[in-house]
């Protein structure tokens, strides 16, 4: 079963409108312990910015609180020495916000955090309106899972619900959030799925899997053709290679019914 935002959230947020002064924010987050505040409309309920501590700190870094300016500076530069001046949350903040819903699964929104470089996430529903926050440590929590309601996810939604095995087939043991397969099923791309899936399972840490398979029903990759040597035209690689193994400079290749054969068969 997959979590999302809405099981791991916050729903207590501690939230600022755009006025909010400087010294404010710094009394907010001490006083509440945390790292970063929403920023909301004048409405007080859609959310158009975040400012985190990170922000605020630019206002102890002595060259970005210089009067003059750089003759060459980055755009990044720029923003972060008018943060630096800046005294309200409208003008610290970052924005647009990120956001997540609070439908999304936990996995998107650890995705969202890694590629926008970010710690924390408002959590918004349809309206745009804020419904809480949702932090690293909480995406975490999957973590907490203890293996028994591990061992029976994975019997019951992926070898059942999803792969449809029978009963017994697979054999799942859970040791600190390590899953090890066992067992014997039909096909070898259902014992390919069951250890891919399995490792989707919320509060899963690794899959080591031993299971066994019938028949094997997926595709192998083909060796690739044996290359003319230097010197052989192209396309004519195996009639040099048969007139090797008549010469006795190379061995001969064991046909599939065992039969030594100086050139391959005639193409279909």
């Amino acid at each position: 079963m997959r979590r999302t935002v809405q099981d791991v959230m916050t729903r207590e947020v501690v939230a600022v409108r755009g006025q909010t002064p400087f010294k404010a924010l710094v009394r907010l987050l001490n006083k509440h312990r945390v790292t970063a505040v929403p920023v909301l409309d004048d409405a007080g309920s859609l959310v158009v910015g975040v400012v985190s501590e990170t922000d605020l700190a630019l206002k102890e870094v002595a060259p970005l609180r210089e009067a003059h300016t750089p003759v060459f500076e980055t755009a990044q530069h720029r923003g972060e020495r008018a943060k630096a001046a800046s005294l309200t949350a409208a003008e610290l903040m970052t924005a647009p916000a990120v956001t997540v819903s609070p439908e999304e699964l936990v996995a998107t929104a650890a995705r969202r955090m890694y590629d926008r470089g970010v710690k924390r996430l408002p959590v918004v529903d349809r309206s745009g309106a804020l419904v809480g926050i949702v932090t690293r440590a909480d995406l975490l929590k999957v973590f907490l899972r203890s293996d028994e309601e591990l061992r029976f996810d994975v019997l019951d939604h992926v070898t059942g619900d999803l792969l449809r095995l029978p009963p017994g087939t697979v054999e799942v043991e859970v040791t600190e959030g390590v899953v090890r397969l066992a067992g014997r099923v039909p096909r070898r791309s259902q014992a390919l799925a069951m250890e891919r899936v399995t490792g989707t399972v919320d509060g899963v840490v690794a899959v080591e899997s031993a299971l066994q398979w019938q028949a094997k029903d997926t595709a192998t990759r083909v060796p690739p053709a044996e290359p003319a040597p230097l010197g052989c035209p192209a396309g004519h690689g195996a009639d040099h290679r048969a007139g090797a193994v008549r010469a006795g400079r190379l061995p001969p290749v064991r046909g599939a019914a065992g039969r030594v054969s100086a050139r391959p068969a005639p193409a279909a």
